[in-house]
Formats: structure tokens, C-alpha cells, sequence
């Protein structure tokens, strides 16, 4: 079974998942070690790699890291065409369909596709989008990219749809690394309302109830970074009460 069909299989089961985000410009240190064997102590079976802007070889070092410690799924989320590692066992494979930049559009995939054809990397096809988050982040300098406003629920329901019609199996709502404001409840529920697809939203999770709310409201797979960093409590928090939501499902 592939990954995309095992992600698919959790959603029909109304099984939520949370996914710990590695920044490989920070895997080296000994709390990035130290979250990642918490985190596999909990239960965490997916791992994503990458971030807006990564050093060329630090990437593909922290994936071959991830697998030596044991993590069963690990994924690129790169930010550009030299964040790909062979090692890798899924490719977030993303169009930045919230953006009008044809670069992140279609530009960047063109060039990174002989590569991942070569590799036979299982690509998740993915429509990414960028949502306000109250600051300037580095997604949005990096991608040159105007954000979907947090306060109109309808357009990123549109633009979701749009994905989905275009064959996007995954979508994924981000207010980006380092956000003050996480993805609104509001917007969550319509775009989950509207589609089909498997729902990722991340950025700017930095508490239990935050995270709750984002599964509650519709949300697949949660994803966590920096709020994991900053607390030395959330990473067991989010864990208890993902366990509990999904004993509620079954």
C-alpha cells in the first residue's frame, strides 16, 4: 500500500494524524535528536523535511538521519528543487495554487521532475496554500506571493477546489513557519466542507487547543514545528490528545 493510500484509508476511518516538521538547518542540534526520539516514543509516524530556505546537502543528511532513528515515514516539503533526498520515502509534490507566481505554479516541479522520475520517489500530489497569518514570513518572501486572507473562508474554499479539480489529492493550509496567527477554525471547516482531498494545516500551532481545534474543524493531519521547540510539554499534550480523539472514532 502506498502512502497517499494509507493517509486515504485514516481519513475514510475518521483517524486524525500529526506530523512533526524538521527544519534541516536546525536538525544538528541536540533538542532536534531529542525531539525526534520523543516523538517516535509517542506514536508519531510522519515526519516532514524541509523548510523556505535550506542549504544545499542538509537536507538529504537530516532524511538519512530521520531513517537511521527509525521514523517510518518521512517526507520532503521543500521549499525549492535542491531540498530532494533519495532517501525519502514521499514527496509532498506541491503547486503554490493560493500564489500567482508561476515559478512555485509550475516552474520548480518542471525542473525537479526528471530527478524524482529517476528516484521513483512516491510524489503526494499537493495543492499548497499560503493563508494569512499576521506577519511576513518566510514562505511568503520566499515565494513573492500575496497570502489567502484569514477572514475569507470562501475564496480558500474556491481555491481548494480548484485544486482538487485540477487532480490534487492533498491539500494543505499553512500560515507558515513562525506564525502568529494559526489557520482559522472558520476556514478549515469550509475547506473540508468543500472537498475531498486529504487536509494538512500547519504553522503557527503552538498549543493543545490549537491543534484540537484545527482537527476538530476538519483538518487530516496536523502539523507542528517550532511549537514543539518552544515547549517542552507540547509534544506529549499533542500525542494525548490525538490518541484520544481517534479512541473516540473507532
Amino acid at each position: 500500500m502506498t502512502l497517499l493510500e494509507k493517509l486515504k484509508s485514516k481519513k475514510n476511518n475518521g483517524q486524525k494524524s500529526l506530523a512533526i516538521l524538521i527544519d534541516p538547518d536546525q536538525h544538528q542540534s541536540s533538542l532536534s535528536h531529542q525531539i525526534i526520539s520523543q516523538s517516535l516514543l509517542h506514536g508519531v509516524d510522519l515526519f516532514l523535511v524541509g523548510g523556505s530556505l535550506v542549504s544545499n546537502g542538509i537536507t538529504q543528511k537530516c532524511v538519512a538521519d530521520l531513517k537511521k532513528f527509525g521514523a517510518p515515514n518521512v517526507i520532503l516539503f521543500p521549499g525549492n528543487e535542491i531540498q530532494l533526498a533519495p532517501d525519502a520515502d514521499a514527496l509532498l509534490f506541491m503547486s503554490l495554487i493560493s500564489g500567482r507566481n508561476p515559478e512555485y505554479l509550475i516552474g520548480k516541479q518542471v525542473i525537479a521532475a526528471p530527478w524524482v522520475k529517476k528516484h521513483q520517489i512516491e510524489t503526494l500530489p499537493t495543492g499548497y496554500m499560503l493563508v494569512e497569518s499576521g506577519k511576513l514570513t518566510s514562505a511568503l518572501y520566499i515565494s513573492g506571493t500575496l497570502p489567502l486572507p484569514n477572514d475569507k473562508p470562501d475564496i480558500a474554499a474556491a481555491t481548494a477546489m480548484a485544486g482538487e479539480m485540477l487532480g490534487m489529492k492533498i491539500l494543505y493550509l499553512d500560515a507558515g513557519s513562525g506564525a502568529q496567527k494559526p489557520v482559522p477554525q472558520n476556514l478549515i471547516r469550509a475547506v473540508h466542507k468543500n472537498t475531498d482531498s486529504i487536509l494538512f494545516v500547519g504553522g503557527g500551532i503552538k498549543s493543545q487547543d490549537q491543534a484540537v481545534n484545527a482537527w476538530l474543524s476538519g483538518a487530516d493531519i496536523v502539523v507542528v514545528g517550532n511549537g514543539i521547540f518552544e515547549s517542552s510539554t507540547l509534544l506529549q499534550e499533542l500525542c494525548v490528545s490525538l490518541n484520544q480523539f481517534n479512541e473516540v472514532q473507532l
